[in-house]
């Protein structure tokens, strides 16, 4: 992961923290239903940072004899975690305490107090979301920002723009939950803007989830880098045909590649081995992110 990039997730653990502490001592206050959520929510988040930091953490050490291909994925698995615990925590408590609300009712007293806290806060999101988007926008490879997310290996580069965003919308409709409270007399907003929350974070946490999984379980290099490596192999005489090229993703920044391809009859064994080296070199020149290549000399198999 790129130094400004985890720079984002500091940034993000130091704010989510103290605007954490703020909204606490906001609902303390005025009895807030959608505020205490907001706390919870920030809390949340701030545990989030710490998980996605353990995870670069530990996907910095070094390979085993019972993991030879290093410890990668720790980042998918933190991020994955991160996740549920947004899910499980983060929207279900949000969602229980709306509906305990709707069914108690109370006024918020010192609404002002929340007034402050939450435009503070929505100042400090927005620039915590500005860093994030700005990172995500260095390392994303398509215009599209739903495929871009899709076929993004390193997690964190969205993981803490999502969840900056779903923070932003949740102190928006907490602040207007809060004021039709106030100004129409009707106590159920409050509880109705906590509910709310909870959707946000669990619509958030579901898609988080959804694409952290894949990469969790396994995913091929970009479509580019295969084709790539396809074009490379085909432009050697000595090779026939390929018969497939597969990649999977170790790590953000580590790719398995490996090749099988049908070399041409009268070759010799160290002909052919000569141009293993040399295709693994190409390869390994061309592609930093790959780490490993396995080539193999086999005919095409018939698939019936």
């Amino acid at each position: 992961m790129a130094s400004g990039s985890k720079k984002v997730i500091f940034a993000a653990l130091i704010g989510n923290a103290l605007i954490a502490v703020s909204k606490f001592v906001g609902s303390f206050i005025t009895g807030s239903s959608a505020m205490l959520s907001e706390g919870i929510h920030s809390t949340v988040d701030t545990g989030n940072q710490l998980l996605l930091l353990l995870g670069l953490k530990r996907a910095k050490k070094p390979p085993t004899d019972q993991h030879p291909f290093g410890y990668g994925k720790e980042v998918y698995f933190w991020s994955f975690a991160v996740a549920i615990l947004i899910f499980g925590v983060g929207a279900g408590i949000s969602v229980y305490e709306g509906i305990h609300s709707l069914m108690d009712p109370h006024p918020v007293s010192d609404p002002l107090v929340n007034y402050i806290i939450l435009g503070c806060a929505i100042i400090f999101e927005a620039v915590a979301w500005y860093m994030a988007w700005k990172a995500f926008q260095k390392s994303k490879a398509y215009d599209s920002y739903i495929k871009s997310v899709q076929t993004e290996k390193d997690p964190t580069t969205f993981v803490v723009l999502f969840e900056d965003t779903a923070a932003l919308l949740g102190l928006i409709v907490a602040l207007i939950g809060i004021f039709l409270a106030e100004t129409t007399g009707i106590l159920l907003f409050d509880g109705i803007a906590s509910i709310i929350i909870g959707l946000i974070l669990g619509l958030t946490a579901t898609w988080l989830a959804y694409e952290t999984k894949g990469l969790l379980i396994g995913e091929s290099a970009d479509p580019k880098i295969v084709q790539g490596i396809e074009r490379m192999v085909q432009h050697y005489d000595e090779i026939k045909e390929v018969n497939e090229v597969l990649t999977l993703h170790m790590g953000p920044k580590y790719i398995l590649v490996t090749v099988s391809a049908n070399f041409k009859d009268n070759l010799g064994t160290d002909h052919v081995e000569e141009v293993v080296n040399q295709l693994t070199t190409e390869i390994n020149n061309a592609y930093p992110l790959v780490k490993k290549v396995f080539i193999e000399a086999e005919e095409k198999r018939n698939v019936e």
